[in-house]
């Protein structure tokens, strides 16, 4: 008695569940994640205010350490099945400190650009997996987008973080505000110090109306991150330091 051949459709779907077997192996899990335990005092306030804040700005110098911080307890608490949380919302505005007209490509191939430094920060969090960025986004785990397309939305069961916040302006901090939905929280990453909006008369960046408001809300939780904070490089934090000296004494 001969063996009848499989049909085509029993290969392709032998072939599609082997292929959805490897790219579940391939995608990162919280074992993965590695562990980074807090380097400073305000990032350590950070880590011990987080499971209970739905709403938290992290404020201050570069290379403190924010959006990294922000990235590792958003990923750590999506990851984790025993929360509500499905994705982490990755936010920032399109306006760059030098104008992305000139570069090739349609409009999303230019924002890819300020993609790359949250590429860098999850391949650190997991060391042991290839393209982790790209693999959190296939299984949905981190999506991204800018400010532009937030209208209309509404983000429920999410993290957000608002990178670079001070490069927002009154209107589109305020679509993000109300874009969160329920069982959410959000997580605001900045520094007014660095906008890229000072030179655009007509565009100020609102971060600093931001924070009076968000200091009149009961639920929001301000963290102030000082040159003592630096993370980065010690010739980072020396810069910085002789920079404020430098606004004190010269611009003053």
């Amino acid at each position: 008695m001969s063996r009848r051949k499989p049909s085509l459709q029993l290969i392709q779907d032998a072939n599609q569940q082997q292929f959805k077997k490897g790219s579940n192996r391939l995608q990162p899990k919280i074992s993965d994640l590695d562990i980074f335990d807090p380097l400073t005092p305000t990032q350590k306030a950070f880590y011990d205010a987080y499971p209970t804040s739905s709403c938290m700005l992290l404020h201050g110098s570069a290379g403190t350490g924010k959006t990294f911080i922000a990235l590792y307890k958003a990923l750590e608490e999506v990851l984790d099945k025993g929360t509500s949380y499905s994705k982490v919302v990755v936010c920032r505005s399109a306006v760059a400190s030098r104008d992305i007209g000139h570069l090739p490509g349609n409009e999303v191939e230019k924002t890819e650009v300020y993609m790359r430094p949250y590429i860098d920060m999850c391949q650190e969090l997991f060391p042991d997996k290839q393209q982790a960025f790209e693999r959190l986004q296939e299984s949905k785990r981190i999506d991204w987008m800018i400010t532009s397309f937030i209208r209309g939305i509404t983000l429920d069961d999410a993290i957000i973080i608002v990178d670079e916040c001070q490069n927002m302006n009154d209107m589109e901090l305020n679509s993000i505000m109300t874009r969160i939905g329920h069982r959410s929280k959000v997580i605001f990453a900045g520094d007014f110090k660095q906008s890229d909006l000072y030179s655009k008369r007509n565009d100020m960046s609102g971060l600093q109306k931001f924070m009076v408001i968000a200091d009149l809300m009961p639920s929001f939780k301000v963290f102030e991150f000082t040159p003592e904070d630096i993370v980065r490089s010690d010739i980072v934090k020396e810069y910085i330091l002789a920079r404020e000296q430098y606004e004190t004494q010269y611009t003053t």
